[in-house]
């Protein structure tokens, strides 16, 4: 696994800056990469389009139809009973009408366990901590990680940070949008001043 690190920038333009920056400092292009990364929920990860293959918000959309075309059965064989006794009405109406009660009642029951109707458990949807955005991705070592992470924080990237990853013919190819995101935290400047303080003087 190679070692990766990265930072969100809000338009190309701001990201290619930030890879010449990172070319000026010494790192080669076949080890810097960008591309845009889709909003969350976004990724088309199946053929069909989306990310999970059922979507949590209408796990119970079955259950809802089951009793809402019950109910509406008993209503329409209520009207129906109504209409046939009301109006001599033939037989067939009275099985029309459960029919089409029945049919409304399992749309109007499953379309209320849908989009949040059904009260889906927070934990079923997946949580995703990465923005949209451009990203910049650079292959580095344990050596020269800190100066790639410092470049692009001065190069003005929203996010900064590490992965493990597979890095193949220039570019992230395991790339998961929906993975955690290993923030790098800038260096606070106590501890950079301690740095300095300590760092040898040369005379």
């Amino acid at each position: 696994m190679s070692l990766i690190v990265a930072g969100r920038f809000t338009t190309f333009a701001d990201a290619e800056a930030a890879a010449n920056r990172l070319f000026e400092a010494g790192f080669v292009q076949e080890d810097v990469t960008l591309f845009f990364v889709n909003p969350r929920g976004q990724h088309a990860r199946f053929p069909i389009g989306g990310d999970r293959y059922v979507d949590p918000e209408a796990a119970r959309t079955s259950k809802g139809a089951g009793k809402g075309g019950a109910i509406g059965a008993v209503i329409g064989a209520v009207i129906g009973v109504a209409l046939f006794s009301a109006f001599s009405s033939p037989f067939l109406v009275l099985v029309v009408a459960a029919g089409v009660g029945a049919y409304i009642g399992s749309l109007a029951g499953a379309m209320s366990h849908t989009r949040g109707g059904g009260k889906v458990p927070e934990h079923a949807v997946p949580h995703e901590a990465r923005d949209s955005g451009v990203l910049v991705a650079v292959h580095v070592s344990p050596d020269n990680q800190a100066e790639a992470a410092r470049v692009l924080r001065e190069a003005g990237s929203l996010e900064v940070e590490r992965a493990h990853g597979r890095w193949q013919h220039g570019r992230w190819a395991d790339f998961d949008p929906t993975r955690d995101v290993e923030p790098i935290t800038a260096p606070s400047a106590t501890t950079t001043a301690e740095a300095r303080a300590e760092a040898p003087v040369n005379r």
